[in-house]
């Protein structure tokens, strides 16, 4: 079983402020090492659970995030960006069984993370009408390729919106957000979860978990600078729509992740 795992920090335990997710700022190095453990329990669950071949993407700011040390010699990683715009999960294709994603948040515009945000901070993102999470911007990317996606760790907010999506998606929640503050589970806690939950979401039928994807894709892209909306609202297709937001139509889900590479 070959199985993708897509990482980020702002799900990870404990995470509350952005200075414990910027490389190299003092608060970092104790959220670098507890989101390094909880994507170790979780490949330590898919090869439990029968993955004999892993691709790991940091896919995080820097993308250069993850102690690679310590993983396992059927597991390659994608250290640094690709510019491509499957971005998050760059090097997904049809080869893989099921994809995983440890660390993930709540939507932009969201109040259940501290650190809510859609791909960037200036901007939020909607798809038909609906904010858009970085989760569900990644599963329909995977959808793109066949792949379902079985397991998700991040905050409450996260975990309920995964449940509305698709309810047999397994799934983990590290904290949940209150104004500006998290209340979260024990790092210990969610390391023996996510392995045992990942191990367990091997075993869930590809079709009960498989996320189709929408015939048309109406995107919004919402600034906060109006500037910066104008500029970018000449992207091919694309059109300026009051206030602060590029509009663009399509049928095809890859050209989505094309707009939202080039313009947040």
């Amino acid at each position: 079983m070959k199985v993708y795992i897509s990482a980020d920090i702002e799900g990870i335990t404990g995470t509350t402020t952005w200075s414990e997710t910027e490389l190299n700022a003092p608060d970092y190095q104790f959220f670098q090492k507890q989101m390094t453990r909880e994507v170790e329990a979780a490949i330590e669950g898919a090869i439990a659970g029968g993955a004999t071949e892993i691709l790991l993407k940091d896919a995080h700011d820097s993308a250069r995030n993850l102690d690679i040390s310590n993983l396992p010699i059927n597991c390659k990683v994608i250290r640094g960006w690709t510019y491509d715009p499957m971005c998050m999960v760059a090097g997904l294709d049809q080869s893989f069984d099921r994809a995983i994603f440890i660390g993930y948040h709540s939507k932009g515009g969201s109040e259940r993370n501290p650190l809510a945000h859609t791909l960037c901070t200036y901007a939020d993102v909607k798809i038909n009408g609906e904010y858009a999470s970085e989760f569900l911007i990644n599963t329909y990317a995977a959808a793109l390729h066949g792949v379902p996606v079985s397991f998700v760790s991040g905050d409450v907010g996260l975990t309920e919106e995964i449940h509305a999506v698709n309810k047999n998606i397994v799934t983990f929640a590290t904290k949940e957000g209150i104004g500006n503050a998290t209340i979260s589970v024990s790092p210990k806690l969610t390391l023996m979860e996510t392995k045992r939950l990942v191990a367990s979401s091997m075993k869930v039928p590809r079709q009960h978990i498989q996320v189709p994807l929408p015939e048309r894709f109406m995107v919004e892209i919402i600034y906060r600078d109006h500037t910066r909306a104008y500029r970018n609202s000449f992207y091919p297709n694309a059109t300026f729509k009051p206030h602060n937001t590029v509009e663009f139509f399509t049928g095809d889900f890859y050209e989505v992740l094309r707009i939202l590479q080039f313009l947040t």
